[in-house]
């Protein structure tokens, strides 16, 4: 277990470890015991985050030409999907050179745009330094001076990605190998940020210049019945829409549409870019504003603030007959903090809605992204 922790409020969590570092654990391990003929129970790596781990090793199998280490990924506290797992290397000699590939369970990238090109194994660029490093070390280690194909596997990545949004992402056949850390600390939303930022890469690289942006599960399903050929295109920013927005400005796009469920979107009326309830609220803040100024009824605005939904608080407004009037200001007041957050440099608009009123609202850009996304789709 790694002796390393964060704190989140007054929880202490243990850091974890990545794919990347497992593989690179695994890849020094059967190395050394290809070279040396000696048994190796756990080896130590220096992380890029500059933290020493030493990892077990285990599920050791060897043959005459080659031998097969594995580390079981350590999470540590963090929710991740791959805790638990076993990535193995499997380490024989070459002519020359340190060679990385990729065996069962381990994807395929198929889409222009991520860390690795198409048709390339889905090992990312930091764990295949780490993994090079950590065998040249072992080759200097015992004056080896040939060559060391070295074959990345992940026994259950091939059912496991099928949970992951690596199919959506253009990575088919099994789990990545990735981490720019080495080191997977508790609650981190980097992975979420780093997602985020690899699906507007494929969208450029697919030469896409407008992007739609989706806040979760509600807007997917959403996106079905109003776009539903926008429905593989879409990047899903999940709470993090200032972060997305300053990915694709970022990444140069000409427009961005925001598709979100009024529950999440009605907090953009305040400006708050990190819709996660933990990070803020103001839902009824905003909803009573827009209804003081769509001249709602008193006893409605007092009413607000008692709401347990954004739906809840509409249907007094609709009851009052301010509804139509409060989603026109809340759009304004969206459009007004885009334009405030990207300054200008970029065409910005929203679309919001709920399953029980339908369509709430549209920003003022909003009917000109969708006719450019919809041109660019048919183009």
């Amino acid at each position: 277990m790694l002796d390393s922790f964060v704190y989140h409020g007054k929880s202490r969590l243990q850091c974890g470890y990545t794919t990347g570092s497992c593989a690179a654990a695994a890849a020094k391990a059967s190395a050394e015991m290809l070279l040396s003929g000696n048994s190796v129970s756990q080896t130590e790596l220096l992380t890029p985050k500059g933290i020493k781990i030493a990892l077990p090793v285990s599920h050791i199998k060897i043959t005459d030409s080659s031998v097969l280490c594995g580390v079981i990924k350590d999470s540590g506290d963090d929710p991740d999907i791959t805790n638990g797992i076993l990535i193995c290397c499997t380490a024989e000699k070459i002519k020359s050179g340190i060679e990385i590939i990729g065996g069962e369970g381990i994807g395929v990238v198929t889409k222009p745009g991520l860390d690795q090109p198409a048709g390339e194994w889905a090992i990312n660029s930091v764990p295949r330094k780490m993994i090079s490093t950590a065998v040249s070390e072992i080759c200097e280690k015992y004056d080896y001076y040939g060559g060391i194909r070295i074959t990345v596997s992940a026994p259950e990545g091939k059912e496991l990605a099928k949970k992951t949004y690596n199919p959506r992402m253009g990575i088919e056949r099994g789990i990545s190998i990735i981490g720019t850390t080495g080191i997977i600390e508790p609650m981190s939303n980097s992975a979420i940020i780093e997602t985020i930022r690899a699906e507007q890469r494929m969208r450029r690289a697919e030469g896409r210049k407008n992007l739609l942006l989706t806040i979760g599960n509600y807007s997917e399903d959403y996106l079905m019945k109003i776009l539903p050929f926008m429905s593989t295109q879409n990047v899903i920013c999940s709470n993090f829409i200032g972060d997305a927005i300053d990915i694709a400005l970022e990444m140069n796009f000409d427009s961005v549409l925001i598709l979100g469920h009024i529950g999440k979107l009605v907090k953009l009326g305040a400006g708050i870019m990190n819709t996660h309830s933990a990070q803020a609220d103001g839902r009824m803040d905003v909803l009573v504003t827009c209804g003081v100024l769509a001249d709602a009824d008193i006893k409605t605005l007092k009413k607000i603030p008692g709401c347990a939904t954004a739906d809840a608080a509409l249907e007094l407004l609709k009851g009052d007959g301010v509804l139509e009037k409060s989603m026109e200001i809340l759009m304004q007041r969206i459009q007004y903090y885009l334009d405030a957050k990207t300054k200008g440099d970029i065409l910005m608009g929203a679309v919001t809605f709920s399953y029980k009123f339908g369509i709430l609202g549209k920003t003022n850009s909003a009917d000109r992204i969708i006719h450019r996304l919809t041109e660019e789709y048919n183009g």
